[in-house]
Formats: structure tokens, sequence, C-alpha cells
């Protein structure tokens, strides 16, 4: 019988590798963001205008027609593939990571179900008497967990890895919150008959996984051609479609570990022997046998890991940063703080800073003083402190519902000015809240 690779070890060089690539994001994202905001308040701004809200490319083939600007393209188009590695990344932490077990997955859920339901609260209690302003009450929900491990890596190995996965599992588990907020809270009109579509397609890719099926090529092509257009169509918007077709996409490998040990061991005894003087070149036969090699690595791999891999770094390095240089470029007319001290911005900011400290503190607290939970190793509670209000860093994800969550243009430019200062002020105040845990705990290893 063929079994699944999950190890301990595997799984936590993985978690390393992706907390690596998200710190190097969070300080790109940073750096565009800065670029954006600029763009947009510079002379240059119709040019920033032109370019991501007037310019408009179109994907024509069959009765599909589908023309948009380049930012509907970004926010529906290249974050639906954002939001699928989220899905990949939720399904490997489900299956052999962080989230894998009870014991793992209690607190880090927990602490972001009141890192989200609180933040809420708070928004809602400034915005209550407005029936517009009220929509935006999902905004102030999310974790931006590439600015966050961005600026926790400014710490260096101070921060204890725990810590790390930690804040990465809460964020996680954060992000399959505000993919449901978006899915049943953020959805005008539904047309059922593409959703019935969408569901025989996902239905397909499902039993392809039962039936092993592991080309990646296939679950692409009809993830795209049959789930993605389907929900565009549907009017439930299309990122939605990125998580389900990552939750199809199978972790079963063609061969176990220990078959791929013996056959790779085997290979390397043959090619030993046939070590020759040809320079740097290798012969016919140690050529062979390294495509042997290869095959036998594909094997080994699962698809679910093999797509995270190779699609992680272009989210990170690529898809992100383009989405926060077309969303982050806030252009600034009339009075900045009339725009600050609006409901809608301070509800935004108070729930990101006060909101998601107190929910992701308080529910923390509550679970370890009544013994259901304990801290991560190496943990102190003012890391906790500091690490809980870095979750308050919402920007990518809080930009991205703003836009959902409210049509006039006047109003999402007040909640992404909310979102920014929100964003600014909970890093700060995390750096500074982490540091001071962070001495603490130096000193009491000193002594």
């Amino acid at each position: 019988m063929k079994t699944d690779f999950k190890h301990t070890s595997e799984a936590s060089f993985s978690i390393r590798n992706f907390i690596g690539e998200e710190s190097i994001g969070g300080v790109i994202l940073i750096i565009v963001s800065i670029i954006a905001i600029i763009w947009a308040n510079s002379p240059w701004y119709d040019a920033y205008h032109f370019v991501w809200h007037e310019f408009e490319l179109s994907l024509k083939f069959g009765n599909i027609d589908l023309t948009a600007n380049l930012h509907h393209w970004i926010n529906d188009g290249l974050m639906a593939l954002f939001f699928f590695v989220i899905g990949l990344e939720i399904k490997r932490e489900v299956m052999a990571g962080e989230l894998s077990t009870r014991q793992k997955a209690f607190l880090p859920i927990m602490a972001a179900v009141g890192g989200m339901f609180i933040p809420a609260l708070f928004y809602v209690v400034l915005n209550y008497n407005d029936p517009v302003s009220i929509k935006g009450w999902g905004v102030p929900m999310a974790t931006d967990i590439a600015f966050a491990l961005g600026l926790l890596s400014l710490f260096g190995d101070r921060v204890p890895i725990k810590l790390k996965i930690f804040l990465t599992a809460l964020a996680i588990a954060d992000d399959l919150g505000a993919i449901l907020v978006i899915a049943i809270f953020y959805t005008d009109s539904i047309d059922y008959s593409e959703l019935i579509n969408a569901g025989i397609f996902i239905a397909v890719l499902v039993i392809a996984n039962r039936m092993r099926v592991r080309s990646t090529t296939f679950y692409g092509v009809v993830g795209l051609l049959g789930v993605w257009i389907s929900f565009i169509y549907s009017g439930v918007h299309a990122t939605l479609a990125g998580v389900l077709i990552a939750f199809t996409i199978p972790v079963h490998t063609k061969i176990t570990k220990e078959e791929y040990i013996g056959k790779l061991e085997k290979l390397i005894e043959r090619f030993k022997k046939n070590v020759k003087d040809v320079g740097v070149l290798h012969t016919k036969e140690q050529a062979h046998l390294i495509d042997e090699a290869l095959s036998l690595s594909k094997d080994a791999h699962t698809p679910l890991q093999k797509l995270e891999h190779s699609l992680h770094p272009v989210v990170i390095y690529f898809i992100l940063p383009l989405f926060a240089l077309s969303n982050a470029g806030v252009h600034i007319e009339g009075n900045i703080l009339n725009m600050l001290f609006h409901p809608i911005s301070l509800g935004i900011i108070f729930g990101l800073v006060g909101g998601k400290f107190v929910g992701i503190t308080l529910i923390t607290k509550l679970l370890v003083h009544f013994k259901m939970a304990s801290l991560p190793e190496g943990v102190n509670w003012k890391m906790m402190y500091g690490m809980a209000m870095l979750a308050g860093i919402g920007f990518t994800m809080s930009m991205f519902i703003s836009d959902l969550a409210f049509v006039d243009d006047k109003n999402i430019q007040i909640a992404k000015v909310g979102i920014m200062v929100a964003s600014f002020l909970a890093a700060v105040l995390g750096m500074l809240l982490l540091s001071l845990g962070l001495k603490k705990n130096e000193s009491s290893v000193d002594s």
C-alpha cells in the first residue's frame, strides 16, 4: 500500500522556507506601497489612474469575453492565484503542519477567531448608525502575514521560531475566516446556474483526486476554464474559486518514502560504477541515470507541495507587489484629517490596532489561564503581546475587502487611509512590544 509523506521535520523545513519567503516579501511590500502612495500624490497621478483604472485588457475564446481594466484583472484574476496558494497553505498545514492536530491547532485558531470577531465589533460600534459605512465591518478582520513576518525578520534569530510559526498558523486561520466572510457577506447577486457549473467542475477535480490523478496541468486547465470562469459569471467573488481548487489538489505520492530511498540508492550505486574520466561531461549511462533520478524524485513529490513551492515565490515577489502598487496608491483630495477621523477610517483603525490586540490576547489569556492551552515553547507574554499587535497589520487582505465592501470611490479611499494608518501604528507598537519581550527573554537567559 502506498502512503503519503507526513513527517514533522519535513513540515518544519517547509514552514521555515515559507516564513523566509514571506519575510522578504513583506519588506518588498513596504517599499512598493511607499512608491504607490508617492506616485498617486505626485504630478503623475493621471498616469497612475490611467494605468490601473482606464487601460483595459480582453480575454476572448469561444463564447467567453472577459474585458476589464488592469485593477480588476489583478484583483479578480491574479489575486485568485494568491488565494489558490493560500488554499494550498491551509491544506498543507491541516494535513501535516501546525493545524494538523487539535493540540497544535486549538490555540492559533481560537486566537484567530478572537482576532476577527473583536475588530469587527469595534468597527460596528463606531458605524452602527450608518447603513453604508457599516458594510466595512469585515475590513479590520484581516492580518497581512507577509508584512507581519517581514517586520519579525528584522529581529533576526532573536525571535523564537515557535513565535513565527504561531503567527503563521494564526494568519492562515485568519485568511480562511476572511475567505468565508468574502464568500458569504460580500456577494451581491448570485447566478446559481453558474455556481452549479462550478460545482460540477469541482466534482470532476475531486473525483480525479480520488482516482489518484497527479497531473498539475489537468487540475490547472479544469480549474481555470471550469471553476474560475464559472465563478466570474456567478457573481460570487472569483478568489473563492482559487481556494476551492487548491483543496482538490492531491497530497499523495506515486511511490512511498521507502521505495524512493531504496531505488535512489541503487541509482547512486550504478552511477558510482560508471564514473569515467570524460572531463566535465557525463557518460551516456550517467546522463540516463540522472534522468531516472529526476523521474523518481517527481514520483516521490506531492503535487500540492510541488505547486506550492513553485507558485509561492510568484505570489510573494510578483502578484502581491503588483496588488500593492495598484491598490495602495490612495490619492488624497481635500482635508486628510477629515478622511482620518471619518467613522469608516476610525472603525478600521480601532479595529485593527485595538480590536486585534484585545481579541488575540484575551482569548489566549483565557485558554492559558484555564489550562486549555499553553504558550509556544520559548515565548513569553510580552512577545505574545508584540505578535498580537503585529497581527493588526491588515494591509493586503483589508484593502481587498474594502474594494468589495464599498461602492463609492470616496469611501474606498477613506477605508484605505484608515488601513494604512492602522497598519503603520500596529507595526510600530508591535515592534516596540516585541523588543521589550525579547529583552526580557535575553536578560532571563543571561541570569
